[in-house]
């Protein structure tokens, strides 16, 4: 039987590192994904998160969601569910519910683009504690069909350059930069 953490380990499969940070990040991700019972529980200081950059690939533009704990523009994604262990099939839940968008797809595959730990702080209740997050790319036809999961979610398409400088996390302009870059290559 195929462990809860099997679908991070094969999501990480052939993944490349991009610098020696991000190696460390894939290999913190593979040991989580390998040891832990659940990796997805919230109740971990280190847990798996799935999010992705939404993009339109005709403009070349970003769907960019505030989050308002965080204090910034981020992409859409987050916790699994109970009994979800598919990175995936956890961002484009996550994606539909956040952007009521109801033709995400990943793009230009289904491939990382992005593997990072990214520290939370505490609030609510929460104890301070680390995301290991697998990042994807999704794209739909439908940008006007956007729309906030409630007002202080709001959704703003940006230009990747745009985008680039209204985060104030660099973690997130690292994946901005990487999903610029196919955006760049698919309009050639």
């Amino acid at each position: 039987m195929d462990s809860v953490g099997s679908p991070i380990t094969d999501a990480l499969d052939g993944y490349e590192a991009w610098d020696p940070a991000e190696a460390a990040d894939v290999r913190r991700v593979r040991d989580l994904a390998g040891a832990a019972p659940d990796p997805w529980l919230r109740t971990t200081p280190l847990h798996a998160t799935a999010s992705a950059l939404i993009v339109h690939p005709p403009t070349g533009r970003v769907l960019m969601r505030w989050h308002p704990g965080m204090r910034s523009w981020l992409l859409v994604g987050g916790h699994g569910d109970p009994g979800e262990s598919d990175p995936l099939a956890v961002v484009l839940r996550e994606g539909a519910e956040e952007t009521a968008l109801p033709d995400l797809v990943p793009w230009p595959d289904a491939s990382l683009v992005h593997v990072a730990v990214v520290p939370v702080p505490a609030r609510g209740g929460e104890p301070a504690h680390e995301h290991a997050d697998l990042r994807f790319v999704l794209a739909t036809d439908r940008p006007d069909a956007a729309r906030p999961e409630n007002p202080d979610a709001v959704l703003r398409w940006l230009t990747p350059a745009e985008a680039v400088e209204s985060t104030t996390l660099a973690n997130v302009r690292d994946t901005l930069r990487r999903v610029e870059r196919l955006l760049t290559d698919s309009a050639r």
